[in-house]
């Protein structure tokens, strides 16, 4: 996998060769690069995300275990349905069992839900821009200066399109295909196909990703592991943050957005699949399997 994204790096950097003097001024978002928790930051003005509570169980006691946060079911922005959902799942985390997630049931993460993943690499080109994200190898491919086609075939990434606005990347993403496990943030708010969801990248000043970064681990805790992404200390260079937007009148009483920060990556790209086996890579051990008392045959 790694020889596959340096080729792509070599790709992107041959077609820049052939860049108009116009495509030319366009930003380079491309690179390894990483975040520090799994939670999303309060949007740069209106509605934001859901927020977490205290981690308690249901006797009292504090897990501090940032894996089972759970988040205010009471947030303005859910609708009935969906204020269900993550009651749910808080309650099933305050007696110590994983709700089901596409992280833990290995099914693909969607856009917000996808800035969990702690590495991310960003392969752009005059035509598309290309997100890779560690966990599992996901895919996204936005493409540039194009249309949404008339008829959007429902997709576990939605239909993607892109536009520079000055140095910023607009991304509109459509068409998404609703799974088993359907979620746009780690506490459990589900989408529809009705989802819209708009995304705007742009290079940050390193201090600014650097505070940002700082700010959203002290409100969501760190990460239970590194999970093989780490941030590169030493670099000072720009970082690069994402503002989103989420639309789904199905589920939310109004559009609500959030922003997830990046720093240069301090690691190499590893191998980091999610698969249904028996290892627990997070926790040193294998699950039980279950055994019968008697055989069946």
């Amino acid at each position: 996998m790694a020889r596959a994204v340096i080729a792509g790096a070599v790709c992107a950097a041959a077609v820049a060769g052939m860049l108009t003097p116009a495509e030319a001024a366009v930003p380079d978002l491309s690179g390894f690069w990483a975040r520090t928790t799994f939670g999303m930051e309060p949007p740069a003005s209106g509605q934001g995300p859901i927020q977490p509570m205290n981690r308690r169980r249901a006797d009292g006691s504090r897990i501090d275990s940032p894996q089972f946060n759970v988040g205010d079911d009471s947030s303005p922005i859910l609708k009935p349905a969906a204020a269900a959902a993550v009651r749910k799942r808080n309650e099933m985390q305050r007696q110590g069992v994983d709700y089901p997630s596409p992280s833990n049931q290995c099914t693909p993460m969607i856009a917000p839900y996808a800035f969990r993943v702690q590495g991310m690499q960003v392969l752009q080109t005059k035509d598309e821009v290309m997100f890779l994200y560690m966990q599992d190898h996901q895919v996204r491919h936005v493409r540039l200066n194009a249309q949404h086609p008339a008829k959007v075939a429902p997709a576990w990434s939605g239909d993607s399109v892109g536009h520079f606005e000055g140095d910023t990347l607009v991304v509109d993403t459509v068409g998404f295909k609703v799974g088993r496990v359907a979620q746009l943030d780690q506490y459990g708010s589900p989408y529809s196909q009705d989802l819209h969801v708009i995304e705007r990248y742009s290079l940050v000043d390193y201090e600014v990703a650097r505070a940002a970064q700082e700010r959203n681990v002290r409100a969501n805790g760190g990460v239970a592991t590194e999970q093989a992404a780490a941030i590169d200390l030493n670099y000072k260079g720009k970082g690069l943050q994402v503002q989103f937007t989420v639309d789904d009148k199905n589920y939310f009483t109004s559009v609500w957005g959030g922003a997830a920060t990046y720093r240069k990556a301090g690691s190499e790209w590893v191998e980091n699949v999610c698969a249904e086996n028996t290892n627990e890579y997070y926790n040193n051990g294998n699950t039980k399997v279950p055994e019968a008392e008697r055989p069946d045959f």
